[in-house]
């Protein structure tokens, strides 16, 4: 239903634009009552103690609760270190992170990704195996394996081991295919010498296979010199793909401490 508005608030005394919201019915004067301890509501208080009201203004009616969303969290973005909005919930990945328009970033200034990949060691799969035969890899069932499936060729991984830190980085060079059907210098992967014991368990099982995405390392570590700080805010996360293009903090880490620049990686990538 097109039952929806986004509105703003307004300070009088300066005319500045301070919270952006959506919403239906009364919703635009609830916060009028918020006693709270946010910005928001000490904005609110201090216009009330001058003696004056905020002005509040519908600037888009008669939307969808999808269209409301996308609307109140684009001008959110534009403005928002101007604001007392706390920016995050739906839509909130698809923007760039504020401060990073000097920079070159994977996943907006560049067709491919870069992607934080988990590892998950264990008896199907080993980081010096990975690193030696040029691959990452996961399986034993399609919740594991069909994030690594989505990956495609051009795009940017930096593996992370559990406990660790990041490990590599590299460029996706083929899609990820059953372990049986890939090939190292022309060998099956059992034709060689793996630290991981079941690798090739399931491997006749469509949907239990590990499966193997090609990967040329551009930077490798042993698992001893990952790299990670902890409590500094770097991003991981036990889901085994994830994009990186909204953590420009974790970005940054990794390109110093892999001693490469990112956005020269993606663009000669790009060509």
């Amino acid at each position: 239903m097109h039952d929806y508005y986004v509105y703003v608030y307004i300070d009088p005394r300066n005319y500045e634009e301070f919270y952006y919201g959506k919403g239906k019915g009364a919703r635009k004067t609830a916060h009028l009552k918020d006693s709270s301890d946010t910005n928001k509501a000490k904005r609110l208080s201090a216009i009330k103690a001058a003696g004056l009201s905020p002005i509040i203004r519908v600037i888009a009616a008669n939307l969808t609760q999808e269209q409301a969303l996308l609307i109140e969290k684009t001008l959110i973005w534009k403005l928002g270190k101007s604001l007392t909005n706390i920016s995050q919930g739906h839509f909130s990945e698809k923007f760039r992170p504020h401060d990073t328009l000097h920079k070159y970033l994977p996943g907006f200034d560049f067709r491919k990704e870069i992607y934080y990949v988990n590892i998950g060691e264990g008896p199907h799969r080993n980081w010096n195996d990975c690193r030696k035969y040029g691959f990452l890899s996961a399986g034993q069932g399609p919740q594991w394996s069909n994030p690594l499936k989505s990956l495609c060729e051009g795009d940017c991984v930096v593996p992370h081991l559990k406990g660790a830190g990041y490990v590599g980085i590299g460029i996706v060079t083929n899609p990820a295919i059953r372990v049986s059907d890939f090939r190292y210098k022309g060998k099956r992967l059992d034709r060689y010498s793996l630290e991981a014991p079941h690798t090739f368990a399931n491997s006749d099982d469509e949907r239990l296979s590990e499966y193997i995405l090609n990967v040329r390392w551009i930077k490798t570590v042993e698992r001893d010199k990952a790299f990670f700080k902890k409590k500094s805010g770097l991003f991981t996360t036990q889901l085994i793909r994830a994009s990186l293009s909204g953590q420009p903090k974790t970005l940054e880490f990794i390109e110093r401490s892999f001693e490469v620049s990112i956005s020269e990686i993606m663009k000669e990538n790009e060509g």
